[in-house]
């Protein structure tokens, strides 16, 4: 498959992008070297090859899944724009 200006120009007003002629020519050979080498990894033989979701195995450190209540009431509290006995203070809603 190769690329020539009409696709680029096709490409470009599906990404809203406004390109100029200069633009457009420069941008032809480096979209057909992309899709060379696009062909090339098509060529490698990954028969007997796992699937990999990344290159360097990583464990994920996790902290202990322990219960507890915060303790940082008054710390949240502090930013409330209307507090009272420990507790957020709003208007009340009667309908």
């Amino acid at each position: 498959m190769s690329v020539d200006t009409a696709t680029v120009r096709h490409i470009a007003k599906l990404a809203r992008l406004q390109m100029s002629d200069a633009e457009v020519e420069a941008l032809v050979p480096e979209l057909n070297n992309i899709l060379g080498w696009v062909e090339q990894l098509g060529e490698v033989d990954t028969d007997g090859i796992e699937p990999l979701t990344a290159v360097i195995e990583q464990k994920l450190r996790l902290r202990d899944d322990v219960v507890n209540d915060g303790n940082c009431r008054d710390a949240v509290l502090v930013n409330a724009p209307d507090a009272q006995h420990g507790f957020f203070a709003v208007p009340k809603v009667i309908e």
